[in-house]
């Protein structure tokens, strides 16, 4: 045995500490390693750069909704109704997403108060398959808006969508009028159609209920459009401006009402529903 080897067998050595694996979180836009904690107590909103991270319904109902809120139940559609099947089976990918997400599909509605008035919330969450609209999506989308008629309050949506879900063809792309005439119900009655467009808000979705809100909010830095940005380059065959399709671009062209921090929604929110339903705030 060498020296080398004594020496070291003759080191007391503590045993190694095992830490967390999510007790760090990296930004996506500074790279800054931030605690988990300090992220989440922002908001998940970056501290260093301010950079919005992306949220799920559960967390943003909390963020939005006073307490005592109620999530309403998953509307019943006919899955896999193309029996699609690519790499996988489309019935696979459905049974992930809700076993990494815990909800059944990427749009889920609650009811309760938003700064103590009435208010239906719909938050699409982007990490069930993009966020992507189907036949799910559109029939939780008309079942917000007629829960919204039926408490006579608004709706307001959270949106986020890669678009259209490719594994149900031409029946998600019906749910882009579908979801149209679901706010026609709502502006019949009366009521406001609330827009908050979160990253990324993109394809079917920006052409449908994304972009007919009777106010348009947006999160900063939020990315928002059809189709990318890439695709418009290679087809015009321009060089597209700096910060085309985020959030403060679109303020600037007239596209969003508003670019409102996570931190103020809450109370930004509770002032539009006072404002667009006065006669219920009176009361």
């Amino acid at each position: 045995m060498s020296w080398l080897n004594r020496v070291r067998q003759s080191i007391p050595f503590l045993p190694k500490r095992e830490t967390p694996d999510n007790l760090w979180h990296k930004c996506r836009s500074c790279e800054a390693m931030i605690f988990t904690k300090e992220y989440e107590e922002n908001g998940f909103v970056c501290p260093r750069c301010d950079h919005h991270g992306r949220i799920g319904p559960r967390r943003r109902f909390e963020q939005i909704f006073d307490p005592g809120y109620t999530i309403l139940p998953p509307a019943a559609v006919r899955e896999d109704p193309l029996k699609f099947r690519d790499s996988k089976r489309y019935t696979d990918r459905i049974k992930a997403a809700r076993q990494a997400t815990g909800e059944t599909d990427a749009l889920i509605n609650a009811r309760g108060t938003v700064e103590g008035l009435k208010a239906v919330i719909g938050v699409q969450d982007f990490a069930f398959m993009g966020g992507s609209m189907g036949m799910g999506v559109g029939s939780a989308f008309v079942a917000g808006a007629r829960a919204a008629i039926e408490d006579r309050c608004p709706y307001i949506i959270f949106t986020a969508a890669g678009g259209a879900r490719m594994q149900e063809g031409i029946l998600s792309l019906m749910q882009m009028p579908k979801t149209t005439v679901a706010i026609a119900e709502l502006r019949e009655a009366g009521l406001p159609y609330i827009v908050v467009l979160t990253d990324p808000t993109t394809g079917g979705v920006t052409a449908s209920y994304a972009m007919l809100g009777d106010v348009q909010l947006a999160e900063p830095g939020a990315l928002i459009g059809f189709a990318g940005q890439r695709v418009i380059e290679s087809t015009i065959r321009e060089k597209l401006p700096e910060g085309f399709q985020r959030a403060e671009y679109l303020l600037g062209h007239g596209m969003v009402d508003m670019v409102v921090h996570r931190r103020d929604l809450r109370q930004r929110l509770g002032q539009l529903i006072a404002y667009l339903t006065p006669q219920k705030a009176a009361a």
